[in-house]
């Protein structure tokens, strides 16, 4: 196995952005499911600031993660991991999350890190560090952090269902509830729950569409 470091990106990754960019989509048209689109512009100002973290093997990018920070530092969360297709059943995408979760833990201490994701493997991932499903309620009310929703196929339904709830799984750490960390994931049930909800979201997006016809 190539020896992959993992660490803070910076400018002199900026030569990543597009690849990232790609990976990103790609990996959502795999999966059939919605994603908010990234631009490698944004991606250099997130290395620019210090907020992401990058897997580097050999000079190829192998791994990605950002953070964002929302609602004045209340809210941080982690966006756009993903692992590169020659990369990946290695183990590397829990060691990013991982390492972006400890770092964002010291460069916001204060904040409670957040997340909606459509993933399996990073529900079970975040559950292992300490996250909790929640509401949307719970999580930041930053009409920029939602703006980025309007990019992904499954906006519309999150805009009928008034930003309460969406196909995405909302998950949330609170710091000061570390010490009563629990793992809850269970992957049949959300399974399970995930298409459930799927089927009663869509089925009501469409009534919503033909009404407004």
């Amino acid at each position: 196995m190539k020896k992959i470091e993992i660490i803070i990106a910076n400018e002199n990754h900026f030569c990543y952005a597009q690849q990232i960019c790609d990976v990103i989509s790609d990996s959502a048209k795999v999966r059939g499911t919605g994603i908010a689109k990234r631009t490698p512009e944004y991606i250099q100002t997130k290395m620019e600031n210090g907020n992401a973290v990058i897997a580097i093997s050999e000079g190829k990018f192998a791994g990605f993660c950002y953070i964002e920070v929302w609602g004045h530092e209340k809210f941080v969360a982690h966006s756009g991991l993903i692992v590169q297709p020659d990369f990946r059943n290695q183990g590397l995408a829990k060691k990013i999350k991982e390492f972006t979760f400890k770092y964002s833990l010291q460069k916001y201490p204060d904040a409670k890190v957040f997340g909606i994701t459509t993933g399996l493997a990073v529900m079970k991932i975040n559950s292992e560090l300490g996250y909790k499903p929640v509401t949307f309620s719970e999580l930041t009310d930053d009409p920029k952090f939602w703006a980025g929703c309007k990019t992904c196929t499954n906006y519309e339904i999150l805009k009928a269902k008034e930003h309460k709830m969406c196909l995405c799984t909302g998950m949330l750490y609170d710091p000061k509830q570390a010490k009563k960390k629990e793992k809850w994931f269970d992957k049949t049930i959300l399974k399970r729950l995930k298409k459930i909800k799927q089927t009663m979201l869509i089925n009501n997006n469409k009534q919503f569409v033909l009404w407004k016809k």
